[in-house]
């Protein structure tokens, strides 16, 4: 296990994640912040030999909710931290906290932590900042895991069903939300890759519609009327939101875990008999997806997302989210998505889905005024 985590470390170092070597550029705005009359975007420029790469994931969805509980396994304590759905990086620091909350029984102790996507990590470094030992547990390491693909919007969305939230459940998403808020705010920079990004919802109904219960995590949240914004007679919700990119922000969680004096250990535990023989008295489950056959939980589904990723485009300063379609600029290209199918495992990426997402994209752009 030691070796293992020594050669964790020094992928990293070699991959240029230790040494701090990602560059964020800082995202500026294309448009002031109060126009006065129609603002410029510069278009994203949606072809078939643009593309770059396709990829397709897996949410671990439960209509009801994420579940972050503690319960009793033997003489350990189990604490579930999983089923985030659409929005397990926005949220990860924030459920994490409430895990930690529940489970840490004090500095100097060992824990396990089940999952090494944005969850399983946050988790383990929340219980480093308090003062514990820890050991992750995973059947995958970044850039392998659920995480890695995501849009990377700090934005919470399709993480429940409101028709089957409870009230105690939706007062908890709430005060994840805004502790994951309040602790992304502290690491944005290049280090992280995480910066403010204007984003614009096109045919939004109203403000309410776009913000929820969430409008004081919502900065600049604004209505742009008719002739303020390039989009015709739509509707057009303007919000400031962070976005965090993958591919530097789970190598640099990573870093400060081992750094931290974290351990790695690659493996699958298949029960919850495997999980009962670790040697860590505390337990967190970050497992996502692998929790509904690891612990029983009959609810949790998979709920399939497929991004389409084209060339870069630094002049695209914005995200752009119409319906169930979006585009987020990043420095590893332009993220197309908007795709959640419910109940399908296959993670090969569909043909007919990827034409489906660039004729939405194509259509969105040729109505936008240049």
């Amino acid at each position: 296990m030691a070796d293992l985590t020594r050669r964790a470390f020094g992928v990293l170092a070699s991959s240029g994640a230790l040494a701090g070597c990602a560059t964020l550029q800082p995202q500026g705005f294309t448009e002031p912040l109060a126009p006065a009359g129609p603002f410029r975007l510069a278009p994203v420029h949606v072809s078939e030999d643009r593309v770059i790469r396709v990829v397709a994931g897996l949410r671990p969805y439960r209509a009801s909710g994420f579940v972050v509980r503690a319960e009793r396994l033997g003489d350990k304590t189990l604490v579930h931290n999983y089923g985030h759905g659409g929005g397990g990086i926005t949220l990860s620091w924030g459920t994490s906290e409430l895990a930690v909350d529940l489970g840490f029984a004090g500095p100097d102790r060992d824990y396990a932590v089940l999952g090494c996507g944005a969850v399983g990590l946050a988790t383990a470094r929340l219980i480093q900042l308090r003062g514990g030992r820890v050991t992750v547990y995973a059947k995958a390491l970044p850039p392998q895991t659920t995480s890695n693909i995501a849009g990377g919007q700090w934005w919470p969305t399709s993480v429940f069903d409101a028709a089957v939230a409870t009230p105690a459940f939706l007062a908890q998403y709430a005060q994840a939300a805004r502790l994951a808020y309040r602790r992304y705010q502290l690491m944005v920079g290049d280090a992280y890759g995480i910066g403010w990004r204007r984003n614009y919802f096109v045919g939004q109904p109203s403000l309410e519609a776009a913000v929820g219960s969430l409008a004081d995590v919502a900065p600049e949240a604004r209505l742009l009327q008719t002739g303020e914004h390039p989009f015709g007679t739509e509707k057009v919700v303007q919000i400031d939101m962070m976005q965090v990119e993958p591919s530097i922000y789970l190598p640099a969680m990573m870093r400060d875990l081992l750094v931290a004096g974290g351990k790695l250990e690659v493996r699958e535990l298949r029960d919850r008999a495997e999980v009962a023989a670790l040697p860590e008295p505390v337990v967190f489950n970050c497992t996502g997806l692998g929790a509904g056959a690891l612990f029983g939980d009959k609810e949790l589904e998979p709920v399939r997302g497929q991004l389409v990723v084209l060339l870069p485009q630094p002049e695209v300063t914005y995200n752009l989210l119409s319906g169930p379609s979006y585009m987020f600029p990043r420095h590893d290209g332009i993220v197309l998505g908007g795709t959640f199918d419910h109940g399908v495992w296959e993670t090969q990426p569909q043909p007919d889905i990827t034409a489906r997402i660039l004729a939405r994209q194509k259509a969105l752009f040729a109505r936008m005024k240049t």
